[in-house]
């Protein structure tokens, strides 16, 4: 199908039941239609108006006609030798890619050490980014353009089908800031809580420090987590390390997640990426600890990824130069910066490096992975 064909038709990948009703009634169709149809796109998981068989043969001809169903072109799967995460690369419409992460459980004790029945999948919202982290392989794309609802839940829906599991966790923290797409990733969440078997409690946004979109989702009441990278509290350092900071200051960042916590009582996850010599000494710790007692929350310890690969590399030309080096702080400091967190009773999980030998780990999705880097 050409893109001329495709504009004139109605993509229905990414309507809600609500959307759907308006359309299939405006084709003067009954409306429970759009409960069908509803079922057929996202819990039967069909991607063919022919196999919609309980539609009727004129409807689904009147379908073929006026609409189509949006699907994603999947590149390539990469899965690490290491834990078992794999990378898929998709295509858009209109060529642009973007990258999603499967990531399994780590076995523990609790479960015998065998893995667990968790299995996480992280989506991107946008194609590349706006907002140029330092330590974020992504902001070196520059940004191309938002990820449509559509899009969203493709990514899920073709790598449960790939996969052949059942993905039990969503986390929105794949390429872009999810919260500068606010109304197709609250739509996609929308459909993915009424229709795709994931509730909301197992739902994760999270967010460069979008203050303004942190108090919409507190005023709209939404149920998913809410994840902050947050990295440090000083601002001039965050200034240098995360640019949104000059527009959304630490003491904006912290009244939104206060506003938020009144509005939802809902926990909130900090993201804390402990750097040698610039957030990881004792003053630092005394800030997360005093900020930790604003709101009840809890404290994701993430490792440093170096992502030279993509700085260097002359496609992804549209970095800034550093204005600081970034090391990962020693294991001894990470490990007594950890300790003093849980001397104040400050819950804290420390992340894995997963997948990180296939260039899918946390800050480090580029449309390139270190090995093709290297390769030139």
């Amino acid at each position: 199908m050409s893109t001329g064909e495709l504009i004139a038709k109605k993509n229905v990948k990414g309507l809600t039941l609500k959307e759907l009703h308006e359309f299939v009634v405006s084709l003067d169709e009954p409306s429970f239609r759009a409960r069908q149809l509803f079922d057929w796109l996202y819990v039967k998981e069909t991607s063919s108006f022919d196999e919609m068989t309980s539609l009727s043969k004129s409807f689904r001809a009147k379908l073929q006609e006026i609409a189509y169903i949006e699907t994603l072109k999947l590149i390539s799967a990469h899965q690490s030798r290491a834990d078992g995460t794999t990378k898929f690369l998709f295509e858009l419409s209109d060529g642009k890619r973007i990258e999603s992460v499967l990531i399994p459980a780590e076995p523990s004790d609790d479960d015998d050490h065998k893995k667990s029945k968790r299995l996480t999948l992280c989506v991107s919202t946008q194609v590349g980014c706006p907002l140029d982290c330092a330590f974020c392989a992504t902001g070196t794309m520059g940004f191309l353009r938002n990820v449509s609802t559509g899009e969203i839940l493709d990514q899920i829906l073709q790598v449960r089908y790939a996969a052949q599991k059942r993905i039990t966790n969503l986390v929105y923290m794949g390429m872009g800031e999810p919260l500068m797409n606010y109304e197709n990733v609250m739509k996609s969440v929308e459909i993915i809580t009424t229709g795709m078997g994931i509730a909301a409690r197992r739902i994760t946004i999270s967010t460069a420090g979008w203050a303004d979109a942190i108090k919409r989702m507190a005023d709209e009441e939404r149920k998913v987590k809410l994840a902050v990278s947050l990295h440090t509290l000083d601002d001039r350092l965050r200034s240098q390390l995360m640019p949104i900071n000059k527009k959304f200051n630490i003491g904006k960042l912290i009244d939104a997640v206060r506003y938020y916590y009144r509005k939802t009582k809902q926990r909130v996850t900090y993201e804390y990426i402990l750097f040698d010599g610039l957030n990881d000494a004792d003053q630092d710790v005394h800030r997360l600890i005093k900020l930790a007692r604003l709101v009840p929350c809890k404290i994701n310890i993430v490792p440093f990824h170096n992502i030279e690969f993509a700085r260097s590399n002359g496609r992804n030309g549209a970095a800034r130069p550093l204005p600081v080096t970034l090391e990962p702080a020693p294991p001894e400091r990470v490990e007594k910066f950890i300790e003093r967190l849980r001397e104040a009773h400050i819950t804290v999980m420390v992340r894995s490096s997963a997948g990180e030998d296939i260039g899918a780990a946390c800050g480090q999705l580029a449309i390139l992975t270190p090995a093709l880097s290297e390769a030139g």
